[in-house]
């Protein structure tokens, strides 16, 4: 953890202004630089060109630009990289990825084809974001080097909200923890020196057009951010573990477990995403809701849709909520539209009909806005309804109490047996140990046997990565003897966090109130470790206030040394010399205008939840609004996949920079979740049974009594005859 504060006025007034109307950092400029770069870097090839286009860069590239940009500046065809031959159009090749061993090989392996099938190109490889020797060397050794121009394109922090920019990079957690690799770490340093920078001067080119008013300005108020950084936090993935592993309980985030948000994009079912019927005039007392059953549609076919604020106004309302009160938000929104709807029939004279055809527009973008979401939120209804997910919560409550941690993992192996998905039981199984400071060794080498044997022994490496420093994350209780010293020294100290921090709000009547005040309504009840850490330093206090607080210079981690020092890992304050301008501004502007923005970077990513319950702290600090700067947006389930290297992270919005997109699976819903095999749906009947049958049997027993059966079964399609 780092706190890096640049020095600022020490007076602090009274704000006369609501927080709505502080004044925020424009992250549209990133985008524009993003898109203003690519361009330049197509245009450095002449002519027409064929671009090969790495997967995981379609998302991100999706984000920041479209088609028929790329197409204006001579791209013929496009093409995914991926193994195989490659049949370009024209003389010009260029391939845009990422610098990974996979790539190049498949790039010096397409580019040898056509030598040898006397084919004649001239190919330029764009590395994003930066070049690599390694790349050089492997092209060297495949006897390719001297055929292709390398270059560069620097696609950095790209704004996915009005207050949160994402390198996009999803494999930043793995890299970094389990493959060792740091280059996640250079890259983010170079990303936040050129936010920092290009910030600087354009602020500084602001003071100097405020300091010449009867003079033209060349730039605009409008497109210059006035709110100057005031310091960068810095928060690692590892220092809080346990805030992705539980289920996210927003509404932004429920979509994201469930559905799946990708790039700010999802995959919903087109009859949600057409726009809906005028209503009748004839019949007044038809509601605009669209709410008739738009319980979808599982096997309906699927489109992407873009999840943005500046189309879909509502979902600005709804995203930060916790579930629960999105139902009753919905329903004031439609009741809202249905008054607007039935002003026509109030419409006598023909100015008082042109003003509501003026605003029918507008209320049409509403009852859509309102038919997705109620869509939206039905599909998670049925989510939310079932046995398995509330057992799951029920677990992840109990473990956050270190209540009957024995009984948690019993439930855990019951899970098993009723098919959740691997990623809900690893996802358990680290929470069991990190909160607990691990868990006892017969029964977590239990429970792997039984996930190995239900889910594949292909997810033995991912339980080696979860298990090996320096991740450490799914350990027995107590360490073996041969186990590092590293390992017994970075045990994380959950139980003393949660009582110094005030994680944990108590469900009763009292502290009901006191939930709908702090950022623990993001979890109903838990209050993200890793935000608690920000109001430690932005608020200087570890806990709920009920009040909004005036924003104060902050100063590192003074005050809270004794919580940090529990927290394994180092911890950072850094002050950093101000830069003359910033002396300028305060000579200019005068300290109760203006308004500040910290910056808080998470690497490794961060959660939705965890957005939510950011901006929530920034709604109670005035004059200061926070940055929400990450490497990714993650989940338990990508992190989970991404260690295991599934394969199931490729981007959300391929289709939206290609033309040619590979060939998908369909998928056979809309959670995630596996279908249950013949095992699975065996083990259910039979330890159901075995339980009726011997109360009195271990769960261990059943469970090992129950996979001896299944050998003979007859619905195991290897049984023996």
């Amino acid at each position: 953890m780092a706190a890096a504060s640049a020095s600022t006025s020490d007076a602090q007034a009274s704000y006369g202004t609501e927080r709505d109307n502080e004044p925020r950092l424009d992250v549209e400029l990133l985008k524009d630089t993003a898109r203003k770069a690519l361009i330049d870097t197509l245009n450095a090839v002449n002519g027409a060109k064929t671009l090969v286009l790495d997967p995981t860069l379609a998302g991100p590239l999706g984000l920041v630009t479209e088609v028929a940009l790329l197409k204006h500046h001579g791209v013929d065809k496009m093409f995914w990289l991926e193994p195989g031959p490659l049949t370009p159009t024209t003389t010009n090749v260029v391939y845009l990825c990422r610098p990974l061993i996979k790539y190049v090989k498949i790039i010096a392996d397409q580019v040898k084809a056509h030598i040898r099938e006397s084919q004649k190109h001239r190919y330029t490889l764009f590395l994003v974001p930066r070049i690599s020797t390694l790349v050089s060397r492997i092209l060297e050794e495949e006897g390719v080097l001297g055929d292709i121009t390398i270059s560069s394109y620097n696609l950095q922090f790209i704004p996915i909200a009005d207050d949160v920019i994402s390198l996009e990079n999803d494999n930043a957690f793995k890299e970094l923890w389990v493959d060792g690799d740091e280059t996640v770490i250079y890259n983010s340093a170079l990303a936040l020196n050129s936010l920092q920078k290009n910030h600087s001067a354009q602020r500084l080119a602001t003071l100097l057009t405020k300091s010449l008013p009867d003079q033209p300005s060349p730039l605009s108020d409008s497109s210059i951010p006035s709110a100057p950084f005031d310091s960068l936090i810095i928060i690692d993935r590892t220092v809080d573990m346990i805030t992705p592993l539980l289920t996210q309980l927003t509404y932004e985030g429920l979509i994201d477990e469930f559905i799946g948000l990708k790039n700010s994009h999802v995959e919903l079912p087109a009859s949600l995403l057409t726009l809906p019927a005028v209503p009748n005039p004839s019949n007044p007392n038809a509601t605009p809701s669209g709410s008739a059953s738009v319980t979808p549609l599982i096997n309906e076919k699927t489109k992407k849709h873009h999840l943005s604020t500046s189309t879909d106004p509502l979902l600005a309302e709804l995203r930060d909520l916790n579930f629960s009160s999105v139902g009753k938000r919905l329903s004031k929104v439609a009741h809202r539209l249905d008054e607007d709807y039935k002003a026509r029939l109030q419409a006598k004279t023909v100015a008082q009909l042109r003003d509501f055809v003026g605003k029918l527009g507008g209320l049409q973008g509403e009852h859509q806005a309102l038919r997705l979401h109620t869509g939206l939120s039905e599909m998670l209804s049925l989510k939310t309804r079932t046995e398995l997910f509330n057992k799951s919560l029920e677990v992840q409550q109990n473990l956050l109490a270190s209540y009957e941690v024995s009984a948690q993992i019993s439930a855990i192996e019951d899970m098993i047996a009723q098919g959740a998905s691997m990623q809900t039981i690893v996802r358990l199984l680290c929470l069991a140990s990190v909160t607990n400071g691990g868990i006892k060794a017969k029964s977590l080498d239990s429970v792997k046997r039984e996930l190995l044997q239900a889910y594949g022994y292909n997810y033995l490496p991912l339980l080696l990565s979860l298990a090996t420093p320096p991740l450490a994350v799914l350990l027995p209780n107590p360490l073996p003897i041969s186990a590092a010293p590293v390992v017994a020294g970075n045990k994380y100290p959950f139980t003393t966090l949660r009582k110094s921090l005030r994680l944990l709000i108590d469900d009763n009547p009292e502290a009901l109130e006191e939930v709908e005040n702090d950022i623990s309504y993001t979890y109903s009840g838990y209050a993200p470790i890793s935000i608690r850490l920000v109001q430690c330093v932005a608020q200087k206090s570890g806990g709920p206030s009920a009040r909004k607080l005036h924003a104060h210079p902050i100063v590192g981690w003074k005050g809270f040394e004794d919580v940090l020092g529990t927290i394994p890992g180092k911890t950072f304050d850094i002050a950093q010399k101000a830069l003359r301008y910033a002396d300028m501004n305060t000579q200019i502007v005068r300290p109760h205008e203006q308004t500040t923005t910290s910056a808080v970077f998470f690497l490794g990513g961060c959660t939705y939840t965890e957005i939510a319950a950011l901006r929530w702290v920034s709604r109670q600090n005035k004059g200061r609004k926070f940055l929400i700067v990450t490497t990714g947006i993650v989940s338990g389930n990508s992190l989970i996949d991404s260690i295991a290297s599934t394969g199931k992270n490729l981007s959300a919005t391929k289709d939206t920079a290609s033309e040619k997109p590979a060939k998908k699976t369909k998928s056979s819903g809309f959670g995630g979740r596996k279908k249950l095999s013949a095992f699975n749906k065996f083990m259910q009947t039979e330890m159901a049974r075995l339980k009726e049958e011997e109360p009195d049997m271990s769960h261990q027993d059943r469970f090992k009594l129950a996979t001896s059966n299944w050998k003979t079964a007859k619905e195991n399609p290897r049984a023996a005859t």
